[in-house]
């Protein structure tokens, strides 16, 4: 009996551990088509923005939902957008549902008096939510293009000249830019956070847009040709990553995507771990959602390579990742007893060195993407050591909780679109306590990430008494990622 269950985990094991191999190799995929396009130059067809004639009408529409923290930031940014007024709509979707409706009406209001043509649109309920808010003013959008920002970015002044004339390009149907951090070094929270994300809109989405491949734009910082979105069939709120949903049936419909690294939209990233963990649960249960929606159409597309349609399930799998690694790390200290006591299966524990071929590939690919934003040189390389560390711990760290998202997801279990919180928060003498936003309830889960801590303690206790150190690092990063995750959410409460 005890053979036969030493078998079926060895099994569930070495599949976990081939499906993040498999994962990597498509990263190192990414990064070769990455490094190829850093040496292109942009020949694309632009609007002439020096004649009338060429610049296109476009509605910038912010979807907000209890912001009172960020709205007047919010506003007061989005008025010195450089465009002609009767060039320009905006369109503010208040779904709150606190005192911040007045303070936005009463903001709203000033800006109009000073020529700008801004709404205040409001509805009965949330029905959508946050989909649901775009698809209620894409009704009534006078623009030809429909820019998109949360409440938490703050793009520049020029950002729509920059940005608006790839739709010369009749095939574009969306543009999307690179976010940056306006709070990247508050704190170690943050700073992972900003790493995981410079990964991801560097490595990713210029890896797959130079070849053609789907993307996804990101839910806010860029912009839709309005044509594209109801021909793809509008905006769905029935998964929580509508802007991935919407991509997607995008795409399949042959629209292409036009992807922009060297335009910076500078945002929030969230300071406290509720808020992490929140956004977090939405991206990965939101992933596989749309996994679960969209894959069968992407397989059997007629319309689209092998290649692309390899790349767009691992893209709609990125998040069920979390679920391998945690499934990994679960096995990995009954995997040292097994090979402890059954010597014949010795040769099965090879496959562990695809955990280590794996987290050589990553070390390599978000490399590049760092030294890109942050530079090269032997200190910046010593630093990013650490800091790769740091993530790949707290990422762990983070598995049970991400993989819970990703099974409810699959499963199809429907939950509540659960907004960020915002803190208006950039520089380390700003303060998030108070928060009014901020749940002081603990994660359910955060009990068992403090066992789990103790479950990887005792895996490193497990090595020394076996003598057998090959996975005592796996587990000390593992303890520092749960205790991590741990220690944040009980002391990170307004």
């Amino acid at each position: 009996m005890v053979l036969t269950l030493s078998y079926i985990a060895i099994a569930i094991y070495s599949i976990a551990l081939l499906l993040i191999f498999f994962y990597s190799l498509a990263q190192l995929n990414l990064l070769f088509n990455y490094l190829g396009h850093k040496r292109k130059n942009d020949e694309a067809p632009k609007f002439n923005l020096l004649d009338p004639r060429e610049i296109p009408y476009v509605t910038i529409q912010l979807p907000i939902y209890n912001e009172e923290y960020v709205v007047e930031r919010l506003l007061e940014n989005i008025a010195k957008i450089e465009y002609p007024q009767n060039k320009l709509e905006i369109q503010v979707l208040d779904d709150s549902t606190d005192e911040s409706v007045a303070e936005t009406a009463g903001q709203i209001a000033k800006l109009r008096e000073t020529g700008l043509d801004i709404q205040h649109i409001r509805r009965e309920n949330r029905q959508g939510f946050k989909a649901g808010a775009l698809k209620e003013g894409l009704k009534i959008a006078k623009g030809e293009f429909i820019a998109i920002f949360d409440a938490d970015f703050l793009p520049d002044s020029d950002w729509l000249k920059k940005t608006v004339i790839y739709f010369k390009d009749p095939e574009i149907g969306v543009v999307q830019t690179r976010w940056g951090h306006l709070n990247r070094d508050y704190s170690l929270l943050t700073k992972i956070q900003a790493f995981a994300l410079d990964a991801h809109f560097t490595l990713e989405q210029v890896g797959r847009n130079s070849k053609g491949h789907f993307i996804n734009f990101n839910g806010t910082a860029g912009i839709w040709r309005k044509e594209c979105i109801i021909d793809a069939g509008n905006w769905e709120g029935d998964t929580l990553t509508e802007d991935l949903d919407l991509s997607y049936r995008a795409q399949l419909k042959n629209w292409k995507f036009k992807y922009l690294e060297d335009v910076e939209t500078p945002a929030e990233l969230p300071v406290v771990i509720s808020a992490a963990r929140s956004q977090q649960f939405r991206w990965n249960k939101g992933g596989a959602e749309n996994f679960r929606k969209t894959v069968t159409r992407v397989i059997s597309a007629k319309n689209i390579p092998f290649k692309t349609k390899l790349h767009g399930v691992l893209h709609l799998l990125n998040s069920s990742m979390f679920l391998c690694v945690f499934v990994v790390a679960l096995l990995s200290i009954p995997m040292l007893y097994i090979k402890n006591t059954f010597g014949h299966l010795d040769w099965v524990f090879e496959v562990t060195s695809f955990f280590i071929a794996s987290t050589i590939i990553l070390f390599v690919c978000y490399w590049f993407t760092y030294k890109n934003i942050q530079g090269s040189g032997f200190d910046n390389f010593i630093d990013y050591i650490k800091m790769f560390f740091t993530f790949f711990s707290v990422a762990m760290g983070f598995s049970l909780h991400n993989s819970v998202a990703v099974l409810e997801g699959h499963i199809g279990k429907r939950s509540e679109f659960v907004r960020t919180p915002k803190f208006n928060i950039k520089n380390l003498a700003d303060s998030w306590k108070g928060n009014k936003y901020l749940h002081e309830k603990i994660s359910p889960n955060t009990l068992l990430e403090a066992v789990l801590a103790f479950y990887f303690l005792f895996g490193m206790y497990s090595a020394i008494s076996l003598n057998d150190y090959g996975l005592f690092p796996f587990h000390f990063m593992l303890f520092l990622g749960f205790g991590f995750v741990f220690f944040k959410s009980l002391t990170s409460k307004a």
